[in-house]
């Protein structure tokens, strides 16, 4: 049954086809880095969406510095995928095709069009997940609206104290 990943477990296994022409395994970080930063963005046609990984570019240098894999994911076909890309201009790989099944099992919210002007699909409003090297959630933040998402700068301060300091997983327990 589909429910919300918790922290200390690993994400479902999910493997997407990316823009880059390889898969993207989510939960599994790529070119040897320890840490993985997932990125759920609603769509193409979400322009909150193109402000966030517009600002993340910047912010990309820093999170490989410090060992952290960062992958953009939706539900969009390729075409919408690519011209995502294209528009904000990212250099991070961004995997495609999230199934709302998919969407489901990662227990995100997920949302019907309010008309085919916005997009032509179900889609999942925004998440973040940080895997630690030990491959398990070390955060989830899940957002049911698009206006609330965590600032990427201070989730990179986080993730170095973390890191730095050595500190534990918090929010293991979930009420039944």
């Amino acid at each position: 049954m589909p429910g919300k990943p918790t922290p200390d477990t690993a994400l479902p296994e999910i493997t997407l086809p990316s823009l880059g022409g390889e898969e993207i395994t989510l939960g599994q970080p790529r070119e040897g880095r320890g840490w993985q930063l997932v990125i759920v963005y609603r769509g193409q046609h979400c322009p909150i969406c193109h402000k966030y990984v517009e600002g993340l570019e910047g912010l990309l240098p820093k999170f490989h510095d410090s060992d952290i894999d960062v992958v953009l994911v939706s539900g969009d076909g390729e075409e919408k995928a690519r011209k995502f890309a294209d528009d904000t201009g990212t250099s991070a790989p961004v995997a495609y095709g999230l199934s709302v099944q998919q969407m489901l099992d990662l227990g995100l919210y997920v949302s019907d069009p309010r008309s085919p002007q916005e997009t032509d699909h179900p889609f999942a409003e925004p998440a973040v997940f940080v895997i630690n090297p030990k491959g398990t959630v070390h955060i989830a933040d899940i957002s049911n609206a698009p206006f609330s998402r965590p600032d990427l700068e201070g989730l990179l301060n986080g993730l170095n104290f973390i890191r730095d300091k050595d500190y534990p997983i918090r929010g293991t327990k979930l009420a039944a």
